[in-house]
């Protein structure tokens, strides 16, 4: 009787996880453009992997969907060229704002992901703000082009059961960022490397942003990782002489990702060892870890010790050129923990103005959040050590140890604003987001032209 109930047990339990596995499937089939009139998307663009949806305001932006197998390949390159060829076709008579988002842990390219909408409502901000950017300097609004990457981030849909699948997925992770991940954010660089070719500097405005979350930040960065490590160290003039760092694109950036700070080990020795950036040095990779992620936190490292049990580790020591001193690394605690908890290598940290309830935040206004990043932007330039910079009611606080500038930052979040691994659409972070996006993409020609317009001040120090 009791094997009976045993064996009954263990069938139901496997039945469960049968009926709740994550389809191993393309979602997005269709190639042609689906063009939606309404504001809230309807079925009939699901199916499509390139969209041109509305913000509400008549405008409207660019939605594309590549997506990868398990195995990190992509599921049909036909998909790829169709998006990428009208991307490139928008960039032949107009201006680009490219921005790729790659998802993390328990989510995928369906219709209805939590993050796709997320991903939207971002673009459709920005697409807002570029016409109140071209209404304030006479310049036409460039078009927002966004592309969703979508893999397998979740196996199972059980409760509880899914999250089991942390360490699978990792390694799914791994492949992905190591697949035609690389290939494809090379060719969307590309795209903005041609528009380059053929505009005087003073004139190139089409931009290029890498977003990645979660599981989705560690695939970013097994995919640019390498490149922008081989980046920051070009020199431009003169032998020795140490120009802008060039990053990927316009800016990289990673929201409570999981990988291990030992994989950043590189970028962070190299951007301390060098004391001073010049005042035209741009972001180029930004981190964002939230203090009450604990999938990072906690389970990250537990997972790693087991499966670093047999690695050897030492300890290193690393010239900091702000405060004139050696640091000593433990790579052994770099080595199991994810990259935004390992405090040796934190350059910011980002918290609220106020304590305030998440409910009861409220959006900005476009003028508003233009206003915001401009006087970011013009506090970005006179950036030192220990600087505090106000990005609307958020405050992005350097470290006294970081230079100022120092375009390789990782920002510890303060729990108010992301509340979780996943939770990644707070009012307040999509902003900051937004606007640090702005700061990285617009011309300080551009910046003058809308600062004067709008009455505000240079800032001199």
């Amino acid at each position: 009787m009791q094997t009976r109930t045993f064996n009954a047990s263990i069938g139901f339990l496997l039945l469960l996880l049968i009926s709740g596995c994550a389809p191993f499937a393309q979602y997005r089939t269709q190639y042609d453009l689906c063009t939606n009139p309404d504001v809230v998307l309807s079925k009939d663009c699901e199916k499509h992997a390139l969209q041109q949806l509305p913000t509400g305001e008549g405008a409207d932006y660019l939605l594309g969907f590549i997506e990868f197998d398990d195995q990190g390949q992509l599921w049909d390159r036909k998909q790829m060229r169709a998006i990428l060829d009208r991307f490139e076709l928008e960039s032949s008579s107009q201006d680009l704002l490219m921005v790729a988002f790659v998802h993390g842990w328990k989510h995928s390219a369906a219709p209805g992901d939590g993050n796709i909408e997320t991903f939207r409502k971002v673009l459709a901000r920005l697409t807002l703000d570029e016409a109140q950017i071209s209404r304030q300097t006479g310049k036409p609004a460039r078009r927002v082009a966004g592309l969703y990457l979508g893999w397998r981030g979740g196996t199972v849909s059980v409760p509880v059961v899914e999250n089991l699948t942390f360490w699978e997925r990792k390694n799914t992770a791994q492949k992905v960022g190591h697949g035609g991940m690389t290939e494809v954010l090379s060719r969307l660089e590309q795209i903005k490397r041609d528009k380059d070719s053929v505009e005087p500097p003073e004139r190139r405005a089409t931009r290029l942003v890498v977003i990645g979350h979660s599981f989705g930040g560690a695939v970013v960065h097994n995919a640019l990782g390498q490149i922008l490590e081989s980046r920051f160290v070009r020199t431009v003039g003169p032998a020795g002489v140490q120009s802008d760092v060039e990053g990927f694109g316009n800016l990289v950036l990673l929201i409570n990702p999981a990988f291990e700070a030992s994989q950043f080990a590189a970028l962070s020795d190299m951007s301390a060892e060098r004391g001073s950036y010049f005042k035209t040095q741009l972001p180029v990779i930004a981190i964002l870890t939230s203090e009450a992620d604990y999938a990072t936190r906690y389970a990250f490292p537990a997972g790693r010790k087991l499966s670093t049990l047999f690695e050897k580790t030492h300890d290193t020591a690393r010239w900091n050129a702000v405060g004139h001193h050696e640091e000593a690394i433990a790579e052994n605690e770099a080595n199991v923990s994810a990259v935004g908890h390992f405090a040796p290598y934190r350059t910011h940290w980002l918290y609220p103005v106020k304590l305030v309830d998440r409910g009861s935040t409220s959006v900005l206004t476009s003028n508003e959040s233009l206003r915001s990043a401009l006087l970011a932007a013009a506090s970005w330039e006179n950036d030192r050590p220990g600087s505090k910079i106000p990005f609307a009611d958020l405050i992005l606080e350097r470290t006294a140890t970081s230079a100022g500038r120092n375009p390789n930052m990782v920002i510890y979040v303060d729990r108010q604003l992301i509340a979780d691994h996943n939770d990644i659409d707070d009012e307040r972070i999509i902003e900051f987001i937004k606007q640090l996006i702005l700061i990285s993409t617009l011309s300080k020609e551009t910046r003058a032209t809308a600062s004067k317009a709008m009455q505000i001040a240079p800032m001199t120090h």
